[in-house]
């Protein structure tokens, strides 16, 4: 290979259609920011019309130039790994219609990285972009100081704050730990911009000091204790990375960066209450109380399917099996990246993923000479990408489309110059066929695959959300019976939308059960129908227990009592850990006179598992009240 270019590239100067896509990668990045990082279904699913059209008229622009340049390589470096998670989700997982979410928000940061890595060799559409970033940064600290001064409960889109993080701050996101993984991210880019270079007038210095001193704000309203230890450690290896300076005086500022990085949290414990709340916290528990029972679960189910993962998607649903006794929340996700994506795509992913990425990032950089040396710029971006890939070890940052798609225009901003050979390459009539090529396999793909999943989950969502928040009000039957109906025409619309969504058909039969309490005469025909959508939704997922507890329960309102002790039995294999299902069970148990006393010990064992487990104390004073 030729040696890397001691600079990057400087391309010729942006087209119409090149601002069109960079433009509309910014307002997707901005949006997707503020929709809650991303996270809402509707959100994904506009973010992904949003980035396939910047990626068509990327593409558009690469065909039709005549002085077009070839892709930048190390595009290519996610696609064997999104080849792959396809090829997972139609073959290996259990849960397809979350296998092919979790797919799409992989594919989200690959697009990103693509366009940002293609249109940063036109400086001004690099500063463009730069700049996008920064002024977002501004911004979600800016919603975090209103979060912390004004309303502490406030969140976009209508939401409030839940009340465990009432206290600090997480800005746009709604989670203070996402905010500090995203300004981790970007604080040593604005630390690199306070050096003074022969060019940069006074006022561009005073104006990175303000930006670094607000992210260094934002960063410690977040309370994050995961944020600020990860970026304190990069921070710490950052002059370790300059081989052009003596060792002595590389180790000797790495250790300035720890003793100040110590002082500011000495100084915030000292003054600001919830951080003390925090670390108090920590050093009562002796580290993370409920994080290990989700590693535990993810390495768990990594060591049943070592070779290609349990499944994209699938650590939810499978946790179950694994669930430690006295572990009470639902999680979604591992809290910790690396096992997360062991678990659900095995070594195969986990390499496809993250070594194969940093093995061709190193063999590229190590071609400048050895030792590689980095520029001051791609330092920075190298050590907040570092505070960020350290922050992925107790938390679900990729999970969240805003978060993976900065961390991947950071990374693309930090490829330029040693990564690419030279002047680029002139396209040939060879890529500007795969280019057509590729650019349709991504919209069939989103057409056919992607667009219905995420408006069928939008549909159901939605839905749930509904009833869930009318379940902790008391309305009146007629409300209750027109909430419950109107959520389940919205379920019957999801699995129209998308027959492959299990969660959509259980959640209508759920609604079949909620409506038979307020129509008991109806209890036996409601019954049938919600057989019929717990079927559905276990002939696509049966190892979901949730799937089973439905059926149980629509096979009790028909009176079909010994086929449900079965599916309650069932669900108990699924997850024998698991304070709902030995509820249901109890609640099965107590139809009957003569298994009452079953009854009354699967409720201690729920009880047991979840002392505060509202429903099985209402159902063990009625009980009670029978003897």
């Amino acid at each position: 290979m030729a040696p890397a270019s001691p600079t990057p590239p400087v391309l010729a100067s942006a087209s119409p259609l090149e601002w069109t896509a960079v433009a509309l990668l910014s307002a997707n990045l901005g949006g997707t920011l503020w929709c809650l990082g991303g996270y809402r279904p509707e959100a994904r699913l506009i973010s992904g019309l949003l980035l396939t059209v910047a990626l068509t008229v990327l593409v558009t622009d690469r065909v039709l130039r005549r002085d077009a340049h070839a892709w930048h390589p190390a595009g290519f470096w996610l696609m064997p790994f999104l080849v792959y998670a396809a090829v997972n989700v139609l073959v290996v997982t259990p849960v397809p219609w979350l296998g092919w979410m979790d797919w799409w928000g992989w594919a989200q940061a690959a697009g990103t990285f693509w366009i940002a890595l293609n249109t940063m060799g036109v400086p001004v559409l690099r500063k463009t972009l730069m700049a996008t970033v920064a002024g977002l940064a501004v911004a979600a600290v800016g919603l975090a100081l209103y979060q912390r001064l004004v309303d502490p409960e406030w969140l976009p889109l209508g939401r409030t704050q839940s009340y465990q993080f009432i206290g600090r701050s997480g800005g746009p996101f709604g989670i203070p730990n996402s905010l500090g993984a995203f300004l981790a991210l970007l604080l040593p880019a604005g630390v690199r911009w306070l050096k003074p270079r022969r060019k940069t007038s006074w006022l561009m210095r005073a104006a990175a000091g303000a930006f670094v001193a607000l992210l260094l704000t934002g960063l410690l309203l977040t309370v994050s204790r995961g944020s600020w230890l990860a970026l304190l450690v990069a921070l710490a290896v950052w002059p370790l990375l300059n081989p052009r300076r003596p060792l002595h005086r590389r180790l000797a500022r790495a250790g300035g960066m720890l003793v100040a990085g110590a002082a500011v949290v000495v100084l915030a414990y000292a003054t600001l209450p919830g951080v003390k709340v925090r670390v108090d916290a920590l050093l009562t528990d002796g580290g993370e109380r409920t994080r290990p029972f989700m590693w535990r679960g993810a390495w768990n189910l990594f060591l049943d399917a070592p070779i290609a993962g349990t499944g994209a998607g699938s650590f939810n649903v499978l946790f179950e099996r694994h669930r430690g006794e006295g572990f009470r929340d639902d999680p979604q996700w591992a809290h910790n990246e690396y096992l997360n994506t062991l678990s659900d795509y095995g070594l195969v992913g986990f390499a496809l993923l993250f070594l194969l990425p940093a093995s061709l990032a190193w063999r590229a950089w190590s071609r400048a000479g050895r030792p590689p040396v980095l520029s001051g710029e791609e330092r920075a971006w190298a050590i907040g990408l570092a505070a960020f890939a350290l922050t992925l070890g107790i938390d679900f940052h990729l999970k969240l489309p805003a978060l993976a798609m900065t961390a991947a225009l950071v990374a693309a901003a930090g490829c330029g110059r040693w990564t690419a050979n030279g002047v680029p390459a002139a396209m040939s009539p060879l890529g500007r066929g795969a280019s057509v090529g590729f650019a349709t396999a991504w919209i069939v793909m989103v057409a056919a695959v992607v667009t219905p999943v995420q408006r069928g989950e939008a549909e159901r969502y939605g839905a749930r959300r509904t009833l869930d928040a009318y379940a902790e009000r008391r309305i009146s039957p007629v409300d209750e019976a027109a909430m419950v109906r109107s959520a389940s025409d919205r379920f019957a619309r999801a699995v129209t939308i998308h027959p492959g969504n299990a969660q959509a058909w259980s959640d209508l039969s759920y609604a079949a059960s909620l409506l038979a309490r307020v129509q008991p005469s109806s209890s036996r025909a409601l019954g049938i129908e919600a057989e019929r959508a717990a079927r559905r939704a276990i002939a696509v997922c049966p190892v979901a227990p949730e799937f089973w507890w439905r059926l149980g329960v629509a096979l009790d309102m028909q009176g079909r009592w010994t086929e449900a002790g079965a599916t309650f039995a069932e669900a108990l294999v699924l997850a024998p850990h698991h304070p709902h299902g030995w509820y249901y069970q109890a609640y099965h148990y107590s139809l009957k006179t003569a298994t009452r006393p079953l009854a009354r010990t699967s409720l201690a064992i729920c009880l047991r598992l979840d002392p505060g487990y509202g429903p099985a104390e209402s159902l063990r004073e009625s009980l009670k009240a029978e003897r």
